[in-house]
């Protein structure tokens, strides 16, 4: 039996609108978790404004080698992160989207990298699924909006380990052309985004790199191909990328590398110093949670993988490659006495491809039903947990849960359990795409502009400070000071009065203005001092170390000053 003339043009046609339907999707996706409400939220924590304040000094005053905080050499980090911060803040201005702009450029850099590698090892099915799962995982997001170098350091990482999956000659098959026996261009781009990641972070790029081809040669007896990687091309191009930098910092400052290399890199990694000290089995839980909303699918995509080791003893070279560079950051971190969770998140694009990779052999096989159902069920329990707890999300409000939060609590749960449903009744692929059009709707209507304000003010000092320079002269914003504030409110009043401020006292001679927070406002009120009566508590207070009118009104409604 042939096919009607209509049917036989009306495939290419479907076909057609399903490649722009994946497009569209893929490119909001795109924007939407990498680029959307870059500046909705002011700086948190005590990085992002450090960062941001080493950015805009160099910026201001032009020394693009040697950072600096409150005008003195700070060698916590190399420069890449404040050398893109500050060429944002040249062309856009300074503001918190400019900051954080170079870390959701290299998560959007990272994640094509990653959807090329995926594209010649398994095809286009592959390759759209990963564009969809990666970007939408909470580690990809929430570090893409962080003014901080873990992103770079990981997009810059995640490049260079593509290129030497190139090198290795990993992506020689039918859904890629011959690759020569010297890749040239993988080379020089392998040493160059090395040496780029290098300048993010420091030597760890180096060691996470290595170990990986390292255990990948010995498990796969290919040490010939390993060594390809230190070809001259691959060496001169790493040489020149990352070393002018170390060198001209270490000539201008002599005590560079006791404070860079020895403190924060051996002493971080060997030594409790810094008080970062996690349980050894830390990175298990940060690892699903990075990877939420897609963790069973992970953990599907885990099984999988080690039942066909145990059927065939043996895996291919693809996977050996993945699971070296997953396993080996997971265990270099592991044995760190400093842990924190931005460390993992160089595995989590070789963990999106296995996963996206498990998704399409199930749905190929048809037997993604179980898998899709948790899926669905995760998205409910999300949702379930999202409301139930939203009281002890910082919103300066006095209305619990928040609007924002309820709707979304709601979406979530009647998307997974739509999605759960379809699955059951074996409509695998519309299950698929019921769960990823859920996850992204939730994304791209995350909160109301109402619910950032209100955010806003209860985990940055931004709106405090912005409100209290409208009503300051500019005497008293160089005279203001702050009062047992943490570290990291600290940090951010500083960038926001754009000085470092001094710590306040009873005795303090000048009429001065002062950041704290609620609790110590009582101690100032006690002292003498005068607090605005606020019905909810930003993060940041404002009070007046001596009698006279208050600075900023006391506000009409939930604590956001007007």
């Amino acid at each position: 039996m042939t096919e009607s003339p209509t049917a036989i043009t009306e495939k290419p046609q479907s076909r057609a609108v399903a490649r722009i339907g994946w497009a569209i999707l893929i490119i909001a996706t795109l924007y939407v978790c990498y680029f959307s409400h870059l500046g909705a939220i002011g700086f948190v924590g005590p990085d992002e404004p450090r960062y941001a304040w080493i950015a805009r000094d160099m910026a201001e005053t032009g020394d693009w080698v040697t950072p600096r905080l409150y005008g003195k050499p700070w060698f916590e980090k190399p420069p890449l992160l404040y050398w893109g911060a500050a060429l944002s803040f040249k062309l856009l201005g300074v503001s918190e989207a400019a900051a954080r702009l170079p870390s959701a450029i290299s998560a959007l850099l990272a994640t094509l990298s990653m959807a090329w590698l995926a594209w010649r090892l398994y095809g286009a099915e592959t390759a759209r699924w990963l564009l969809l799962l990666l970007p939408t995982t909470v580690g990809m997001i929430g570090f893409s909006h962080a003014a901080a170098t873990d992103m770079p350091f990981s997009g810059m990482l995640t490049i260079a380990m593509v290129c030497a999956a190139v090198v290795l000659g990993l992506t020689r098959n039918e859904n890629s052309p011959i690759i020569p026996r010297t890749p040239w261009l993988a080379l020089v781009l392998f040493g160059f985004f090395l040496g780029l990641a290098v300048l993010a972070k420091g030597p760890a790029a180096i060691i996470l790199s290595g170990g990986a081809v390292f255990f990948w040669a010995l498990f796969t007896k290919r040490w010939r191909d390993a060594f390809r990687l230190f070809h001259p091309a691959a060496i001169a191009a790493f040489c020149l990328t990352a070393l002018p930098w170390y060198i001209l910092c270490a000539r201008r400052n002599p005590d560079f590398f006791r404070i860079f290399v020895i403190e924060h890199n051996f002493k971080r990694f060997l030594t409790p110093e810094f008080q970062h000290i996690q349980p050894f089995w830390f990175y298990v839980p940060v690892t699903l949670a990075a990877l939420l909303p897609w963790s069973i699918f992970s953990i599907c995509a885990g099984i999988s993988g080690a039942q066909e080791l145990w059927r065939s003893r043996s895996l291919p070279l693809v996977s050996y490659f993945l699971s070296c560079w997953i396993a080996f950051t997971l265990f270099f971190f592991t044995i760190s006495r400093s842990k924190l969770p931005g460390y993992i998140l160089p595995a989590l694009p070789p963990l999106a491809l296995l996963t996206a990779r498990a998704v399409v052999a199930h749905l190929e096989k048809r037997s993604g039903r179980w898998v899709l159902c948790a899926g669905g069920l995760t998205l409910v329990v999300m949702g379930v947990l999202a409301f139930h707890f939203s009281y002890k999300i910082p919103f300066v409000t006095d209305i619990f849960p928040s609007h924002g939060v309820s709707e979304l609590s709601m979406f979530a749960t009647v998307g997974g359990l739509l999605t759960a449903v379809i699955a059951f009744n074996r409509r695998l692929r519309t299950a698929t795409l019921v769960l990823a059009l859920t996850v992204f709707s939730l994304l791209s209507t995350s909160l109301s502009r109402e619910d950032f304000v209100e955010l806003d003010a209860g985990v940055s000092g931004r709106p405090m400070v912005k409100t209290a320079l409208e009503h300051m002269t500019p005497e008293q914003a160089s005279g203001a000071t702050v009062f047992r504030l943490r570290r990291a409110y600290k940090y951010q009043v500083d960038f926001y009065l754009h000085r470092e401020t001094e710590e306040w006292s009873p005795q303090t001679e000048r009429h001065s203005i002062i950041f704290t927070d609620y609790k110590n406002s009582q101690e100032i009120v006690r002292l003498g001092g005068e607090c605005p009566p606020y019905i909810a508590f930003p993060a940041v207070w404002v009070c007046e170390g001596k009698s006279g009118e208050i600075l900023v009104p006391a506000p009409a409604r939930s604590g956001q000053p007007q």
